[in-house]
């Protein structure tokens, strides 16, 4: 049996969608629904009972834009057939041809139609569909989707065609909804928002407690990291080995944002676990070049510098992979010298990285280390100089004087002083002969 040959009642009053007090009352009941909290999907099945009842039709779709796809896909229905979820693709049938148009669609007889698509479902669910209205879903120049009406169900006598009273009334209601779903849309991307705020906070915070905490002020190796956002693609870290020896390393990951902050993360658990085991600088950084490009990182790489410096006699070796030159500096002669990468950035391919490539040299008294990533060079002034190694050999002769465990956070507020804008996130490392500074 149809559904067209189905005893609907209909109402004496079904005519009513011209009184203007009636309409009114619609369109007020219906926007105090749409702007209730909860379920937004039952909300708009309800609101469509109350459209479909009103127009005194037999069904009615409220159809969707999907944003990615621009497939039109109908999100809620009321009715003798469920046809939710159905997809169309952009501009196809009556529906697609409102929405591209961007205009109200009245078909008195959809066979005459080509347009119509509907022919399919019709033959599966048994549904007749005669006459369809259609309205977009509008706000401003945004396109959100379109409310259908099918079938008109006329009193005795009646034509059983929706009428211009109908299309004003539709177009009317479709306006409320269209604030409505705009809103819902608004509300939900600022709780997601909100969400992502929070994960990112927390994320910043675990960045945080990654970094070292030293508190002796003798100790020889300081740091001080500064993100330009909340999250960080920078870190350093030390790492004391039971023979008194200490691993460091200051990494920056290319990119930025959250992606860059994960393979940060990942980094540096792999120098943390992987230096226990490794004997010297190189070895260390083919190992977690390895680790990095087995587990690709869609493009992302990281540039490292590490150490492993000994305190009893100054003896350091040093391995740069892609990494800002670490610059060692010498007060007492004002030399400066610039200790070069041998090695690309770790995670673009296994075999680039040669284990063997170390710098070895003695830190003597009174010489310190100063390991930094391309945040400190590429802070700029207001009319976009970069402060470049120049810069910071500069600051770094100007901050000899402070003792080692401030002159980290002394040169990251120099590097940031002035008006200089912080391009990047901003870390330094300074590793001073403990017995060759006279505090």
């Amino acid at each position: 049996m149809s559904v067209s040959s189905l005893a609907l009642h209909v109402p004496d009053n079904a005519a009513l969608n011209t009184d203007p007090r009636g309409n009114l009352a619609l369109l007020a009941a219906m926007t105090r629904g749409f702007a209730r909290s909860g379920d937004f999907a039952e909300m708009v099945r309800a609101g469509l009972q109350r459209i479909t009842e009103r127009l005194g039709a037999e069904a009615s779709s409220l159809f969707l834009i999907e944003p990615d796809s621009r497939e039109i896909v109908c999100f809620a229905c009321h009715g003798p057939v469920d046809v939710t979820d159905l997809r169309l693709p952009w501009g196809t049938g009556i529906v697609g041809r409102c929405i591209a148009e961007d205009a109200i669609q009245m078909v008195r007889d959809v066979r005459s139609d080509p347009a119509f698509a509907g022919a399919e479902v019709d033959a599966a669910t048994g549904f007749v569909t005669r006459s369809i209205l259609v309205a977009p879903l509008t706000v401003g120049d945004d396109q959100l989707g379109a409310i259908e009406i099918i079938n008109k169900i006329s009193t005795p006598g009646g034509d059983h065609l929706f009428s211009t009273e109908d299309q004003g009334l539709l177009e009317a209601l479709c306006g409320a909804a269209a604030l409505a779903i705009a809103n819902m849309r608004l509300t939900a991307r600022l709780v997601e928002q909100e969400r992502m705020a929070r994960e990112i906070e927390l994320a910043a915070a675990i960045q945080r407690s990654l970094l070292p905490v030293i508190a002796d002020p003798d100790f020889p190796i300081h740091g001080e990291m500064r993100p330009m956002h909340l999250v960080s693609g920078d870190f350093y870290d030390v790492v004391t080995r039971p023979d008194g020896r200490l691993w460091f390393c200051v990494a920056d990951v290319a990119g930025k944002g959250m992606n860059a902050a994960l393979l940060m993360a990942k980094t540096s658990s792999l120098f943390r676990c992987l230096s226990k085991s490794a004997a010297t600088p190189g070895a260390l950084l083919a190992a977690i070049n390895a680790e990095l490009c087995e587990t690709a990182s869609h493009g992302l790489f990281v540039t490292l510098a590490c150490g492993l410096y000994d305190p009893a006699d100054g003896r350091l070796i040093l391995a740069n992979a892609g990494h800002e030159p670490p610059l060692l500096h010498d007060p007492a002669t004002g030399a400066l010298v610039s200790l070069e990468a041998h090695n690309p950035p770790l995670g673009i391919d296994p075999s680039l990285v040669d284990a063997t490539a170390e710098t070895v040299l003695m830190v003597r008294p009174g010489q310190t280390l100063y390991v930094f990533t391309d945040g400190v060079t590429e802070a700029s002034d207001g009319e976009g100089t970069m402060l470049d190694v120049a810069g910071v050999t500069g600051l770094i002769r100007a901050c000899a004087d402070v003792p080692p465990q401030a002159r980290p956070v002394a040169l990251v507020d120099a590097v940031l002083a002035g008006g200089r804008a912080q391009r990047d996130d901003v870390t330094m490392l300074v590793l001073a002969r403990k017995d060759g500074f006279d505090a």
